[in-house]
């Protein structure tokens, strides 16, 4: 990251420590404490915060939700689907709510919540596992409580592949069903990007030229279009682009560890 975006990461945590450190059992402190840990990288701390507000929490699903999260980026999947299915069954029958954003959009908008967040992590653990079916089953639970074209961009990308990996086309194109051009999404825009393509509204080679692996946004979009040839039946036009994404520098970006997964199944 840039000198100054770590400068404002710093600050933002020595402001999320010195409200932890005047009320330690607080779970909104907690958590900030831990995302803001995260932010910089220091993935291994933020699990030991959110381990110590489970200890401290242990009925607050989001302190299963972030740790699950973070197990992901250090690809220890299982310690991550254990956490997330804990989240899931605290949150059965209670209403969503509003998860802040610890990085706000343009518009300061936040776009997703509690619920959908448990289980968009969960089928993306299930998924990186190859576990297609189990990632099915969450990502369909989670399209129920998305709620705005962000998290319905983003979840209906995520259940797509997962149809399609699953050899289910005609269910997968049903997906595409309420996306279009004119959707207002706000931060999500690779996977808007890619549903247009799935639809046959831009070529896979005329995204892919435009990309840069260095960047999240780039490497979302290479790795849809890599996985896309893959389940296409042409693996030998998916492993290049995924080298090109694990080449890159987004080493805890979703598609960087779902790339690196594909790799090894395809090795």
């Amino acid at each position: 990251m840039s000198a100054e975006t770590r400068a404002r990461h710093e600050q933002n945590l020595a402001e999320a420590r010195a409200a932890y450190e005047a009320n330690p059992n607080d779970a909104d402190a907690i958590i900030w404490l831990g995302r803001r840990t995260a932010y910089l990288g220091r993935y291994a701390e933020a699990i030991d915060i959110f381990s110590h507000g489970i200890n401290r929490h242990p009925r607050d699903a989001r302190m299963y939700r972030h740790r699950g999260h973070r197990w992901i980026t250090l690809r220890q999947f299982d310690h991550a689907i254990q956490d997330l299915k804990q989240a899931a069954s605290i949150i059965g029958g209670r209403p969503d709510e509003i998860e802040p954003d610890g990085l706000p959009n343009a518009r300061n908008i936040p776009t997703s919540t509690l619920q959908s967040n448990i289980w968009y992590h969960l089928g993306l653990a299930h998924y990186l596992k190859g576990d297609f079916e189990r990632a099915l089953n969450a990502y369909q639970e989670a399209l129920k409580v998305s709620k705005n074209p962000d998290g319905v961009v983003s979840t209906s990308h995520w259940l797509y592949m997962t149809l399609r990996r699953l050899g289910r086309a005609k269910e997968a194109e049903e997906v595409l069903t309420p996306i279009n051009v004119e959707m207002d999404v706000i931060e999500n825009t690779a996977y808007h990007k890619l549903l247009l393509m799935y639809r046959g509204e831009v070529s896979p080679d005329e995204l892919e030229a435009m990309q840069d692996p260095k960047t999240v946004d780039g490497a979302t979009i290479l790795y849809g279009i890599g996985n896309w040839w893959l389940y296409s039946g042409q693996p030998e036009k998916a492993r290049p682009i995924f080298l090109r994404v694990t080449e890159g520098s987004q080493w805890p970006a979703f598609a960087y560890i779902a790339a690196e997964t594909d790799l090894r199944r395809l090795q």
